[in-house]
């Protein structure tokens, strides 16, 4: 269409005086008026409308045409004027091609490939180093940040979980269940973690943009090793260091299962050979109960918005369930620093939990220890059945938590 306007701008097609005199001669009395071609622009040069004299139009000499002998006017004189091309129809061809370049264009990501890179369709992250390391990046929001302008463990954690979920999609290992790969669907089994290790260095406030890098390596026969590597994307620091141990349960009987062939067939070409980013929590947690825990929070739910599409207690939220439990003083003066957690039974909409917490002084041999607490924490159903053990560390806030250190000290003596 847009050819056909440009060319018709350019060559104007013309009816031939034949055709006009042979279809006037046929209609008779009736005159016509001369054809005009579509594609040619008139011009009519210092043409003015007829003077008024009295009322009454003034009569001038015409200058379009002449009339022949039959009384029938003739087309004008052919003049470079009246055979110019219409150019408003050729900027409007010139308009659309530019507009419809310039939307290629865009449509285009002209950024260069790296070799070693391999961008994730959906836009959510990229896969790096041979395939192996899924990295995406995460803005820290307004919601996201506490009492302290810091993000909160909970949202650190859930951008682990994300990248794990994301890293299988990128990798076209998600079914159509959450994170489990096609074969795992055909069989009913799920991911379910069994231990959690976090070391926190730093963490990010409100803007920040930070980069989750993460990876899967063999866990013993039946398990798989998930790491995690948090730093800042502008400066590269570490932020935040995890690994974790995941095993497989059949959906339906609630069982750990073993890893079956085929299933091991489709995530072991991604797992990579390399040591964890933790070194092994080699200390036992300790099993706390009514005599041995300092604080108690009873009467814990879980809500609907708790349970993920697995019809279980998303992992993240047990960590909250921990915390309210932990002494108010040490919350306001010391910020987590590290966690171990061992998951022992999952929790379903229905239940009821208590939160158990006992403090010890950390290690003081090391000054760089110097003001820390150790707690050990339980989390258990009403009928003492243990759902999670952990422990955690912290670290003073700033140089003025000392007076609340003391204040811990007190209440617990």
């Amino acid at each position: 269409m847009v050819a056909t306007a440009v060319t018709s701008a350019f060559f104007p097609v013309t009816s031939s005086p034949d055709s006009s005199d042979s279809k006037n001669k046929k209609l008779g009395s009736i005159k016509s008026k001369p054809s005009v071609s579509s594609g040619s622009l008139q011009v009519k040069a210092n043409a003015q409308a007829p003077p008024k004299i009295n009322g009454t139009v003034a009569s001038t000499t015409p200058v379009e045409g002449s009339k022949n002998d039959d009384g029938a006017s003739s087309p004008p004189p052919r003049t470079f004027i009246n055979q110019l091309p219409d150019w408003s129809m050729l900027l409007a061809a010139i308009t659309t091609i530019f507009l419809a370049a310039e939307k290629q264009w865009m449509m285009l990501d002209w950024k260069p490939r790296r070799p070693d890179m391999v961008i994730d369709p959906f836009g959510i992250g990229k896969i790096v180093q041979d395939g192996l390391v899924f990295s995406q990046n995460f803005s820290i929001r307004s919601y996201e940040i506490g009492a302290d302008q810091t993000a909160s463990i909970e949202t650190l954690m859930n951008h682990l979980q994300e990248t794990a979920i994301n890293h299988c999609r990128s990798a076209g290992l998600l079914g159509e269940g959450f994170g489990a790969t096609p074969e795992m669907c055909k069989k009913n089994l799920i991911w379910v973690v069994t231990r959690m290790q976090v070391v926190v260095d730093r963490y990010p406030t409100w803007g920040d943009v930070v980069q989750v890098d993460t990876w899967v390596s063999a866990s013993g026969k039946n398990g798989m090793r998930r790491d995690w590597l948090v730093s800042n994307s502008e400066t590269g620091e570490i932020l935040t260091r995890a690994t974790s141990v995941w095993v497989m349960m059949n959906k339906l009987t609630r069982r750990l299962s073993k890893i079956p062939e085929e299933v091991r067939g489709e995530i072991e070409p991604f797992f990579m050979n390399s040591d964890p980013v933790l070194a092994e929590d080699s200390q036992k947690l300790v099993k706390l109960d009514d005599s041995t825990a300092e604080h108690v929070c009873k009467g814990l739910t879980p809500k609907w918005s708790d349970l993920d599409v697995n019809q279980h207690v998303n992992n993240v939220k047990y960590i909250g369930w921990i915390l309210e439990s932990a002494p108010l003083p040490i919350l306001e003066s010391h910020e987590l620093s590290a966690l171990t957690l061992e998951y022992r039974r999952e929790c379903g909409r229905d239940s009821v939990l208590q939160s158990l917490t006992t403090v010890s002084d950390s290690n003081t041999e090391n000054a760089v220890n110097v003001g820390e607490f150790n707690c050990q924490h339980l989390l258990r159903l009403n009928d003492g059945a243990e759902i999670v053990r952990g422990r955690t560390r912290w670290r003073p806030k700033h140089a003025k938590s000392s007076a609340n250190m003391d204040q811990i000290t007190a209440k617990r003596a």
